[in-house]
């Protein structure tokens, strides 16, 4: 499933949408290259769950937590590439919402169940989203997102 947005509002309102949607026990990974928007998504996700705090990559840190409405994580598991020690990141899916850029370098530590998007950079100001739900949960999210 696609979705063409052509604007950082548009971008914005997409990741608000998905945001309402979301409960304790989602799981949302990120792929894309450099500047393709993710940490941007991921702040109007914050946003629409009643996070203030200022959203940033964590790309130094792994891991950063903001409360709201729910408990968000965001972690950017790019210097994770490689490693095969336990993260740890297990009781983080089970609770709260997780939104995890790169996370194919962590694929082997992730549920089987959650939401895959990938953003590809058209040009200055569009994106291209690829949804890939993993589970019922997943696919309903989806549904409602792309309605």
């Amino acid at each position: 499933m696609e979705l063409i947005v052509n604007s950082l509002s548009e971008t914005n309102e997409l990741g608000n949408r998905l945001g309402k949607l979301l409960d304790n026990h989602s799981l949302i990974t990120l792929e894309g290259d450099l500047g393709a928007g993710k940490t941007t998504f991921t702040k109007a996700i914050a946003k629409s769950l009643g996070i203030t705090k200022t959203i940033s990559s964590p790309t130094f840190t792994i891991l950063k937590s903001y409360e709201g409405n729910y408990r968000l994580h965001h972690i950017d598991a790019y210097r994770l590439e490689g490693t095969n020690q336990d993260l740890g990141f297990e009781e983080l899916f089970d609770d709260d919402i997780c939104v995890i850029e790169w996370a194919k370098y962590i694929e082997d530590f992730l549920p089987a169940e959650r939401l895959e998007i990938t953003i590809k950079r058209l040009d200055e100001d569009s994106r291209l989203f690829i949804f890939e739900p993993k589970g019922s949960k997943y696919e309903q999210i989806v549904k409602e997102l792309l309605k």
